[in-house]
């Protein structure tokens, strides 16, 4: 099992229309066949200088790839996450034997 995630701080307005659309477009990510247990998170600590997560977990790599390669992820990140997205941090888990 991978679990794929994401925290990000995007260039809008905290609670603005853009904001919102960009949450929205993201969680149709989970359409694609291969996405298991997709949850958009908003962060809550402190600790850090980013707003949002995503997560997503995938049963082994090949299902990582497909989703990776997947023209909706694809395009997703070209016309969105590219031009939206001001800083992020990505991070993939396997589980530690």
């Amino acid at each position: 099992m991978i679990r794929h995630t994401v925290v990000f701080r995007l260039k809008h307005e905290k609670g603005s229309e853009q904001e919102k659309t960009f949450l929205k477009l993201a969680k149709q990510l989970s359409s694609i066949s291969t996405v298991k247990n997709f949850e958009c998170l908003k962060q809550v600590s402190p600790k850090n200088n980013f707003d949002f997560g995503l997560s997503m977990e995938f049963d082994n790599q090949a299902d990582y790839d497909f989703y990776s390669n997947h023209s909706e992820h694809n395009e997703f990140v070209q016309k969105h996450w590219i031009p939206e997205v001001d800083d992020f941090l990505e991070i993939d888990y396997e589980k530690h034997p």
